[in-house]
């Protein structure tokens, strides 16, 4: 089981704690809210298992693209979602729509601050925190994310 701590801005699994960036907007359910979903979930979907540290996907497809600083200067309003996407689908009627609002466990720039809430909705980690928890995880595991 992954267990989210929105208030510590953690994320365990098994024995090891990572730390993570849930929604600047706060937590919420409402479709358009940008804010990250609580309750229970189930793992739907894994996705990006053989691409490399880096890799840039939209729309859960990979473009081709490597994160870097010229690409980020060329896409400076682009929401980051790179190497790895764990798509959650919420278990409970209040967040039934979870994956209807492509919300995810992804990868972000290494620059991208942990620890703090900052995303759209989703949950961020650092890349090879992402690939490690990715590799460790089942399709149709359980996650909790808790309120704050």
């Amino acid at each position: 089981m992954i267990t989210i701590d929105i208030a510590n801005q953690t994320l365990k699994h098994q024995d090891k704690t990572y730390s993570i960036s849930s929604a600047e907007n706060g937590v919420g359910e409402v479709e358009g809210s940008y804010c990250t979903p609580l309750g229970e979930f189930k793992i739907a979907e894994k996705i990006g298992s053989d691409l490399e540290i880096g890799s840039v996907l939209i729309a859960r497809e990979p473009t081709g693209e490597i994160f870097s600083k010229e690409l980020f200067n060329q896409n400076p309003g682009r929401d980051w979602i790179l190497t790895r996407i764990l798509w959650l689908e919420g278990l409970e009627e209040h967040n039934s729509n979870t994956k209807d609002r492509y919300i995810y466990i992804h990868g972000s720039p290494d620059k991208t601050p942990m620890g703090v809430p900052g995303s759209k909705g989703c949950i961020r980690m650092h890349n090879q925190d992402v690939i490690e928890l990715f590799d460790h995880v089942q399709t149709g595991e359980d996650v909790v994310i808790m309120k704050p």
